[in-house]
């Protein structure tokens, strides 16, 4: 089974990345606001999902790409409509 990377960014242009199995339940989680880590957002909306071909490889992208801790980074990412980063 698969994974996803996902990115959410909101009204004030800050984001959260987070990877799942079944990106579209998540979403749905995170815009019910019963994730903790999105709910003080400001109208959080998806603006970039990735599939990999494993979970395993969705989680090493993320873990790497919130290492970065770069907006300019980020937003680029969201400009390019795709993650370069290698799982």
């Amino acid at each position: 089974m698969g994974g996803f990377v996902y990115i959410f960014e909101d009204d004030l242009h800050k984001h959260y990345i987070g990877s799942s199995a079944n990106v579209l339940e998540r979403e749905k989680k995170h815009l019910s606001r019963s994730v903790h880590t999105t709910k003080r957002m400001k109208k959080p909306h998806v603006v970039l999902i990735q599939e990999y071909s494993t979970i395993e490889e969705a989680r090493s992208v993320e873990r790497k790409l919130k290492k970065l801790k770069r907006k300019d980074y980020i937003t680029q990412i969201i400009n390019d409509g795709f993650i370069k980063i290698k799982p």
